[in-house]
């Protein structure tokens, strides 16, 4: 039956890891767990404390039913004596009984309540340290990184796998201990009862483990075939809503709905046999159960007529023999934890031990990055993502103090990984950068990127005031400097007619403000920040011509007496630069200013001309 299972590809994104699920596993288990008890390590007297009072809530616990037993044969024996013409019950004896089975409950409840108050208190110190230090990671690890890895997943390991390895610890820890003191606890409290009741009462375990093995083999292949189509049907659904207006513009309702339906029925058809078989764990477990209490009873009964047990005992060896069961399951469930325990902690771990961008430099100048007039220079500088792909190629360039640099050429043609190396996000294959003269390297990284404004096409403004978005660019600056920012980015305007001016309050995306307005904030922030040395990725060619208009004007504001580097996309708006870059192939091709390259008529009057061709 399971051939007929056609496994679906695997959608990226989508794991659908249900409860019952198939559970990760990690790669190197030992590794993973060594470095996990190094952070558990510094809490040991914690955790010791935690162990004494698991396993002293357990043995009260389970003392519990032995009491209860000797209070059963009080009863019967009180009864009996009835009978017989006797004084009947002794209630004296019988009170002390139920005041210590009251007790022993309750100081194991009171042990309980404060080993998992503590154990609690020392898992989540553990999140809030790793989660700190990937925060603290994220910001040192090199942007090769960020290349290879999705946002998603570097998101994923800081929520998801730190809550999956807390919520693992916080169960298993103190489940583990309290399973194995419960299971050593009631072995040596039937074996006190009875040896040969205790033997029978083993026997069935093997039956019922037999059983549930041969359930649990033929369920996992319907479980991995569901959390598969699980995983497809959210892709789906993921892709049906995130292209919902493509879908109605192509009018691809009724294929996207057959297709949906597919995949549905296929996850339905696995997913009843997979709950299906696993559901017959439970009855087989009751039956084999029930039996157990049959043949413990008949034995009990015979043991307490030979006079070899009392009448209260076979009460507490059922209870006994129902509580066995109990910590084997759970064993086996901590087991699957603890698998996914260590593989969230295997990826936690990963990202903590990757290789850290070095931000210092073994041979610092003792020029101050503050004091730089803004002269770039560039000298055969060599760059590829992959040394065997080199993207730039003995590139060379002098820029000077003030100067506006455009940056042009075809998509790939290595425009923003120049930029990239300009701010040392990225190291050269060879070659070198000069600021005033100072080869980059002898400046601290973070000196080199402290010294740079940006304005990028993707806006980043985040939730809160716009006020607080523009101090974004300088956290020291007073009301009135912000405001003058504004104004010369011209977003006063539009500012003050906003609900709430300065003091509006911008949501997660930003969307309560238009594409436009955007721009002209980030554009405020820069001017804020007052760099000597600028990037511009040119940010008008998602508005409309009269917006476009504004931002130039404000960018030329944000220019005005900078080094500025403009990747530029409407070549219309940058026919005032200094020096037009026009790179093909990670080559400079061209340079120079507007009209030397309109009279070369080469590859930027192509370029040029094709923007602005008309359809006869």
């Amino acid at each position: 039956m399971a051939e007929n299972i056609k496994q679906p590809p695997k959608r990226k994104g989508f794991h659908g890891r249900g409860p019952q699920g198939p559970v990760e596993k990690p790669k190197d288990f030992k590794g993973t767990l060594k470095k996990l008890l190094e952070y558990i390590s510094k809490y040991q007297g914690l955790i010791v404390f935690v162990v004494v009072l698991t396993a002293a809530s357990t043995i009260f616990n389970i003392i519990g039913p032995k009491v209860l037993g000797k209070a059963t044969t009080e009863i019967f024996n009180g009864l009996v004596s009835k009978i017989q013409g006797g004084n009947g019950i002794d209630f004296t004896k019988l009170s002390r009984f139920i005041l210590v089975l009251v007790g022993l409950y309750l100081f194991s409840m009171i042990m309980s309540y404060i080993q998992g108050l503590i154990m609690t208190n020392v898992v989540q110190r553990i999140a809030f340290q790793m989660r700190k230090e990937i925060s603290e990671k994220i910001n040192r690890l090199p942007m090769n990184y960020y290349d290879k890895n999705s946002v998603g997943d570097v998101l994923s390991r800081i929520t998801n796998d730190v809550d999956t390895l807390t919520q693992g610890l916080n169960q298993s820890v103190t489940q583990l201990i309290s399973s194995v003191a419960t299971l050593i606890g009631i072995l040596i409290m039937m074996l006190s009862i009875s040896p040969l009741m205790t033997l029978v009462a083993l026997l069935l375990l093997p039956i019922s483990g037999f059983g549930v093995a041969v359930i649990f083999k033929n369920s996992q292949q319907y479980f991995v075939a569901q959390q598969q189509f699980l995983g497809d049907v959210n892709g789906q659904i993921e892709e049906c809503f995130g292209g919902h207006n493509v879908v109605k513009l192509f009018t691809r309702e009724d294929s996207v709905l057959e297709e949906f339906n597919d995949t549905n029925d296929k996850l339905y058809n696995s997913a009843w046999k997979a709950q299906f078989i696993s559901g017959m764990i439970q009855p087989i477990m009751v039956f084999v159960g029930n039996l157990g209490y049959v043949g413990v009873v008949i034995l009990g009964g015979y043991l307490s007529i030979k006079k070899v047990i009392e009448v209260g005992d076979i009460q507490s060896f059922i209870q006994y023999v129902r509580q066995f069961t109990q910590p084997i399951q759970q064993v086996a469930q901590i087991s699957n934890m603890l698998q996914s325990t260590a593989a969230a902690a295997e990826r936690v771990f990963t990202l903590l031990d990757e290789p850290e961008e070095v931000m210092t430099s073994d041979n610092h100048t003792d020029k101050s990055i503050d004091d730089i007039k803004g002269d770039i220079t560039f000298s055969h500088v060599c760059f590829g993502y992959n040394p065997d792909k080199i993207i730039l190629k003995d590139f060379s360039v002098k820029v000077k103090d003030g100067q506006k640099v455009a940056i042009v050429g075809p998509t790939g043609a290595g425009k923003t990984t120049l930029v990239k190396l300009l701010m040392r996000f990225y190291d050269l294959n060879s070659g070198d950068i000069f600021i005033d003269d100072v080869n980059v390297k002898e400046f601290d990284k973070k000196e080199v990127r402290n010294a740079f404004g940006m304005v990028l096409q993707d806006t980043w403004l985040f939730k809160g005031t716009i006020m607080e978005n523009i101090r974004y660019g300088r956290l020291d600056a007073t009301d009135e400097e912000v405001i003058a920012a504004a104004k010369a980015a011209h977003a006063h305007h539009f500012i003050q007619a906003l609900p709430g001016g300065y003091e509006m309050e911008l949501n997660e995306e930003a969307t309560n403000v238009s594409q436009g307005q955007k721009q002209l904030l980030t554009i405020a922030r820069a001017i804020l920040a007052n760099k000597k040395l600028l990037i511009l990725d040119e940010a008008t060619s998602s508005v409309d011509t009269r917006t476009e208009v504004r931002i130039q004007k404000a960018m030329d504001n944000l220019m005005r007496g900078r080094t500025s580097f403009v990747i530029a996309h409407r070549l219309s708006t940058i026919r005032d630069a200094d020096i037009i870059l026009v790179m093909k192939d990670g080559d400079i091709i061209e340079q120079g200013n507007h009209e030397e390259l309109i009279e070369k008529n080469g590859f930027y009057a192509e370029l040029y001309n094709s923007q602005f061709e008309r359809i006869a």
